[in-house]
């Protein structure tokens, strides 16, 4: 039978391990990851190999020539240009694949038992099965869910926390036949995954998936690549070890020699023809090479050392990798997770920091402390963008270094600029934007530098400007220690996952291109900025027309609003409002807006200070906002949050309106003057939206629960007047994509002022909101497993996989079921006509939930 080996990959995460060698050719246990599956393909009677290679053909083509050293053919297929993705590489040799066929990751470890999952697909008459495996965390993975005859109804490739529908994952083994292949354009990049199987699907073809017992790992990243090597030491994978046993747990290859006083303690794993010095101690999970020379009383406390290697005297080796070819010189010590690249040179007393990466062909001095990365940076996070942006702690995880690191990986993802930078008014994100400037104009980059400005400014700036994108900087309104670094596109919007991947791709290398001198990117500080988006705030305020019914409506300048129907014109007194700014820039900019419609305003915490209003602050200044509104008997009062983007509103009676009941009130507010059209909300939001909605005969179209996707999936619709959730933030695409609470209230006042009503009566018009929230800890490991079964205990249930778990639990009545994408929490949302039945269906939830962790 024959077998495919995909072997293209650059193993851009596992750099500097990858740097000089296919990421299939990475030493596990010292023999390159390939050969461990040409092994197991042998074993299971796979007798006919071709790899597809991409990224260092040669390296493998002269490592397995013809398999006659293996005992069976191998033949190759190399891509020349472009990757064709793993669907597109097989295509390519279809017309040597006449015949059941397996493909397999030239990159994973594992012992599965290959000829099972064969007779599993013929048995079911299967066009492709996929191996599954169930794991404790699925997001790195692509999660399937299928019925209970094992035929896949879904799939969704690298989930994020709110898509894990199942702990059974995707291992990226596939059994096919050469007749699906034909669903594959020959040239053209695809996936297995991503494109193959959804037209599968479509197609009503069988795919089946097999679930194994076996042990199974995709070596994705460093912290993996170590876990591996335990996994074998630890007999967790059944693979061969060219070496014999000594003693239990110690494997010691031919001709190497250890000196009687050496401490060695299992599991240890020791190649061909070593020396290892007297008075050494290899301590548990190491695993050296061959040709390793080590000298007197060094301590070596789990490394992996690959072949070919010195190590100094008294040299100090702790959980690092040391790649091929590498000096350790005496008294050197290498801390937890640092890399020293092949060809590399450590001086004598020199330290390596942990997780600090040496790139081929470097040397560090004698008494040298390496604190960063020899190209680039001091660490490597696994992921950089979280659900807004890339955040972290100021000048702790988010510093000026990574910042500069950051802003060039971006640049480097550009074509050509200009690229905007803005920040909030803090000192923090000063320094910060700084750095992004400086990382931009590094690689080329044109940066216009608004400064301290509103984001809604900042974005509107971007779409007129036609510029790049735009980075903004800003400190966390909860939790005042942190910074986000937030991206955005020409259009203003927030930058897709696939940027995010480009630009993680990028960093991860650590070897952003920079250019020549002459060539630097221009820093240019654009004027009248903030005049741009006013004339056009004005504009849509002053001259908003309600063409439904016929009914032209206008703020004009000075004390009066005006709106003027088929009867005649009516003036309406300006009502008075009250605005906390809450110590932002919106201070800056609100006041004069509002009084060029002659809007009269009681301002109230307009000054800007140092250091931004903690949490307790915050709530403290609605309190105080809310008296103030009451006791001056003002019409209404807003509190504008988040650099501009949030809005919470207080009517006349001095009631605090936000959460569910905001969102509630302003699609009432817009839908009434706006029939017929779209409205975009999470899938988490109240049913009370729909019955608004159907009120005025609106469309509401529900997307995934965070604020960038409803972003996209506002701007995607052509009728769509308001998107918006729970957290105060809108978007009005009439006006422009992004979040923006300052027209958010010139809206709000507008249309209140052509209805006739006070925000007090428009929130009495409001059908019935019962809505009621908790969340459940539940550690990460556990909630793929947790949201699997939540879906198979209720397969019979109406239940929607928008975002979560969505269950209808009585008519008019529903239970959502969320993984948390940051924190290590559940949340369970629980929505209906009466707080009754509400109130019991979110405990007995909140109860499942606690269970089916401990089942």
């Amino acid at each position: 039978m024959k077998a495919v080996i995909m072997a293209g990959g650059s193993g851009t995460r596992l750099r500097p391990l990858t740097s000089t060698l296919p990421k299939p050719m990475v030493p596990v246990a010292n023999k390159p990851m390939a050969e461990h599956i040409v092994n197991l393909l042998k074993d299971q009677g796979f007798n006919d190999v071709i790899f597809t290679l991409h990224y260092l053909p040669d390296i493998i083509r002269n490592y397995f020539a013809d398999g006659s050293d293996c005992g069976i053919k191998i033949g190759y297929s190399v891509e020349e240009g472009s990757p064709l993705g793993t669907a597109g590489c097989v295509k390519v040799i279809q017309d040597k694949l006449d015949s059941t066929f397996l493909v397999i990751s030239g990159d994973c470890l594992t012992d599965i038992d290959l000829k099972a999952a064969v007779k599993y697909h013929k048995e079911k008459k299967s066009k492709a099965t996929i191996i599954l495996k169930r794991v404790e965390n699925p997001v790195e993975y692509g999660v399937v869910i299928t019925d209970s005859e094992s035929r896949i109804q879904r799939f969704v490739e690298k989930p994020s926390a709110s898509e894990i529908f199942s702990d059974t994952v995707n291992t990226g083994i596939y059994i096919l036949e050469p007749e699906v292949l034909l669903y594959v354009v020959m040239g053209r990049e695809q996936d297995f995954a991503n494109d193959l199987f959804p037209l599968l699907l479509l197609r009503n073809e069988p795919i089946y998936g097999y679930v194994a017992d076996g042990y199974w790992c995709d070596i994705g990243n460093l912290q993996v690549y170590r876990q591996a090597h335990r996994d074998i030491l630890d007999g967790k994978v059944k693979v061969s070890i060219d070496a014999p046993q000594i003693k239990p747990g110690i494997w010691v290859g031919e001709g190497t020699q250890i000196d009687s006083s050496v401490s060695l303690e299992a599991p240890t794993l020791i190649g061909r023809n070593c020396r290892i010095g007297r008075g050494t101690a290899v301590e548990p999970y190491t695993t050296i090479g061959d040709n390793v020379l080590i000298q007197e009383k060094v301590v070596l406390r789990r490394p992996i050392i690959w072949s070919n290697n010195y190590i100094g005297n008294q040299s100090s080796l702790k959980a690092c990798v040391i790649c091929h070819n590498a000096t350790i010189h005496n008294q050197a010590e290498i801390l937890e997770g640092a890399i020293i690249g092949s060809n590399s040179s450590v001086g004598q007393e020199a330290l390596i920091n942990p997780d600090v990466r040496l790139w081929p062909d470097k040397v560090v001095e004698s008494g040298a402390k390496v604190i960063e990365s020899l190209i680039w940076g001091t660490r490597a996070p696994r992921s950089l963008f979280g659900t807004h942006g890339v955040q972290g702690l100021a000048n702790i995880d988010i510093t000026a270094e990574f910042a500069v690191k950051l802003a060039a990986a971006y640049g480097a993802t550009l074509k050509s600029g200009p690229v905007l930078v803005s920040r909030d008014y803090w000192q923090v994100s000063q320094m910060l934007s700084r750095a992004i400037t400086a990382g931009l104009t590094s690689v080329g980059i044109e940066v216009q530098n608004l400064e301290s400005m509103p984001i809604p400014i900042s974005r509107y700036y971007v779409k007129i400007q036609r510029a790049s994108g735009l980075v903004h900087v800003r400190v966390s309104q909860h939790v005042p220690d942190k910074v986000t670094i937030e991206f955005f596109d020409n259009e203003g919007l927030a930058i897709s996952k696939a940027m995010e991947r480009k630009i993680e791709t990028t960093f991860f290398k650590e070897d952003s291109p920079r250019c020549l001198p002459a060539d630097v990117g221009n820093l240019n500080y654009p004027s009248r900025v903030r005049e741009y988006y006013m004339d056009e705030f004005l504009k849509h305020i002053k001259g908003q027309v309600f063409e439904e019914d016929k009914v032209a409506f206008c703020i004009v300048p000075g004390s009066n609003y005006m709106r003027k129907t088929k009867s005649g014109e009516i003036s309406t007194q300006a009502p008075r409002v009250v605005i906390d700014y809450a110590m932002a820039e919106t201070g800056a900019i609100l006041p004069e807006l509002l009084g060029q419609v002659g809007i009269e305003t009681v301002v109230l915490n307009s000054s800007i200070r140092n250091t931004p209003p903690r949490h307790e602050e915050r709530m403290a200044m609605r309190k105080q906002l809310a008296d103030v509104v009451k006791a001056l008997n003002a019409e209404l009062g807003a509190q504008i949050g988040r650099n501009g983007e949030q809005i919470t509103l207080v009517d006349e009676t001095g009631k605090i309106i936000r959460g569910e009941l905001l969102l509630a009130v302003i699609a009432d507010i817009i839908l009434r003057d706006k029939p017929r059209r779209s409205i975009v909300v999470p899938v988490n939001s109240s049913s009370s939206i729909d019955r608004i909605a159907a009120r005025y005969g609106c469309r509401v179209v529900r997307c995934k629960a965070s604020e960038t996707e409803i972003g996209i999936t506002t701007a995607k619709l052509d009728d769509a007047v308001l998107g918006g959730s729970a957290n105060g933030c809108f978007i009005f695409p009439e006006f422009q994509r992004g979040y923006d609470g300052m027209f958010a209230l010139g809206q709000v006042l507008e249309h209140l002022t052509f209805q006739g009503r006070t925000l007090h009566e428009a929130v009495a018009d409001l059908p019935p909101l019962v809505y009621q929230v908790d969340s459940v800890h539940c550690p990460w490991e556990r909630k793929g497993r947790l949201m699997r079964l939540l879906v198979e205990k209720h397969h019979n249930r109406p239940m929607e996989l928008l975002d979560g778990v969505k269950i209808q639990t009585r008519p008019e009545h529903w239970v959502l079921v969320l993984p948390d994408a940051v924190e290590p929490f559940v949340h369970i949302y629980a929505d209906g006509l009466d707080s009754q039945h509400t109130s019991s269906d979110l405990k007995e939830y909140t109860q499942l939930v606690r269970h089916l962790q401990t089942v």
